[in-house]
C-alpha cells in the first residue's frame, strides 16, 4: 500500500499475534482498524524468529507452529478486510483520545479516535556474542540467531549456546534431524520451563544431546568464514573445541520502542504501565497489549495478549459510538459481522 492518508476507528501498531487478534476483536464489534508493522510480513516474531517453533499453550491446539498460528489468525480476519501498512514505522502521534493523528516514515499519514500497541518488545535484534570476525560467520550462516526452517539443519552438527527456553527448545526441535548437537552453558542451570527441562535430561541420557557446561563461547575456528569448529572456555582458562557446522546463538533480544518511547506515556524499560480492566496506558485513548503491557500478575503468554486485545477493544467501544451502548453477544450468537 503506498503513502496515503487513512481515517479509521483504530490503529493498530504491530501486526504479530496479539495484533492480528485485536484486530478480529475490533471486526466483531464493527469497528475499521488499520494494522502497521515495522516488518515487511505480518506475524512479528512468530513469523521472523520461529516460524517451525511449536507453541503448546494455544487453546484447542495441542501443539501448533507459530506460522500456522500467523496463518490461522491471518484467516480469522479475512472477512473485515483489514488493511496493513506493512514495512512503516509509526513515528508521530498528535491529537487526543477520540482523534488521533498518526504519521508512518514512508508518509502514510492515519486519522483514527483510538490507537492500540500490539508491539511485543519493540524493535528486536539477536544479542550477539563478543567474538572475532564475528560478521564473516554470520554472513555465510555459519552463525545464526534465529530458525526459519528445521531442514536447513539436517544431518549439521550444531552448536547451541544459551540457557534459556529458546536454547532448550531448539536443541529439543532440532535433535531429530541434526547429526549431532552440542548445548552450551555457562553454568549446568537452565532457566527453562519445567517439562523442557525433563525432556532435555532425558535426550542427554539417550545420547540425543551433549550437555557442554560450565563453559562460555571463546572464539570461532574455520576459514573464509565457513564454520569449522567453536572454542569454548570454562571461568578457570579450560578449553576444548567443539566440530560445528552452525553455532545457534539464543543470548536474548535486544529491545526498543523506537518513537513510541517519546509519546509522554508512562514506561518501566520497555514496557507501558496499563489499567489492567482496559488496558488503556496513561496516555487517555491509547492502549497497550502483549507483551508490551504491564500490569501486577501480567503473563507474557500469547494467549494473555489475546484476552488483553478483547478488553481493549471492548474498552475502545464507547470512544467510537460514545452515544451507542454495546450489547455484548457471543459470537455462537451473532456471528462473523459482514466484510467492511
Amino acid at each position: 500500500m503506498s503513502a496515503d492518508t487513512i481515517q479509521t476507528d483504530v490503529v493498530i501498531i504491530g501486526a504479530g499475534p496479539t495484533g492480528l487478534f485485536a484486530a478480529f476483536q475490533c471486526g466483531m464489534l464493527k469497528l475499521r482498524c488499520v494494522l502497521v508493522d515495522a516488518l515487511d510480513e505480518i506475524g512479528g516474531q512468530c513469523a521472523a524468529l520461529y516460524p517451525e517453533k511449536p507453541i503448546y499453550d494455544i487453546p484447542a491446539c495441542p501443539a501448533i507452529e507459530g506460522g500456522q498460528l500467523i496463518e490461522q489468525l491471518d484467516a480469522q480476519i479475512r472477512p473485515f478486510d483489514v488493511p496493513r501498512l506493512l514495512g512503516r514505522r509509526v513515528t508521530t502521534l498528535s491529537g487526543h483520545r477520540g482523534d488521533f493523528t498518526l504519521g508512518t516514515d514512508r508518509g502514510d499519514t492515519l486519522k483514527a479516535r483510538a490507537v492500540i500497541l500490539a508491539v511485543g518488545a519493540g524493535a528486536f535484534g539477536p544479542n550477539r556474542p563478543p567474538l572475532d570476525d564475528l560478521a564473516a560467520y554470520e554472513a555465510t550462516g555459519g552463525v545464526q540467531y534465529y530458525v526459519r526452517r528445521r531442514a536447513d539443519f539436517t544431518d549439521k552438527t550444531l552448536v547451541i549456546a544459551g540457557g534459556g527456553d529458546s536454547a532448550l527448545d531448539w536443541a529439543l526441535s532440532l535433535r531429530d534431524v541434526a547429526k549431532k548437537i552440542y548445548l552450551v552453558h555457562r553454568r549446568d542451570k537452565f532457566r527453562a520451563a519445567p517439562e523442557s527441562l525433563s525432556q532435555l535430561e532425558e535426550a542427554v541420557a539417550r545420547g540425543e544431546i551433549e550437555k557442554v557446561v560450565p563453559y562460555q563461547l571463546k572464539a570461532l575456528h574455520g576459514e573464509g568464514g565457513q564454520l569449522s569448529g567453536v572454542e569454548v572456555a570454562t571461568l578457570a582458562g579450560e578449553s576444548r573445541v567443539l566440530e560445528a557446522d552452525h553455532l545457534l546463538a539464543f543470548f536474548g533480544l535486544a529491545t526498543d520502542l523506537g518513537p513510541l518511547a517519546q509519546w509522554g506515556m508512562d514506561q518501566i524499560r520497555s514496557t507501558v504501565p496499563v489499567t489492567p480492566s482496559t488496558c488503556e496506558t496513561s496516555l487517555p485513548g491509547v492502549f497497550a497489549i502483549g507483551d508490551v503491557a504491564t500490569y501486577p500478575g501480567k503473563l507474557k503468554l500469547i494467549l494473555q495478549g489475546f484476552s488483553e486485545a478483547a478488553m481493549a477493544a471492548h474498552a475502545i467501544y464507547p470512544i467510537v459510538n460514545p452515544e451507542q451502548a454495546l450489547h455484548f453477544e457471543y459470537s455462537t450468537s451473532q456471528g462473523v459481522p459482514g466484510s467492511k
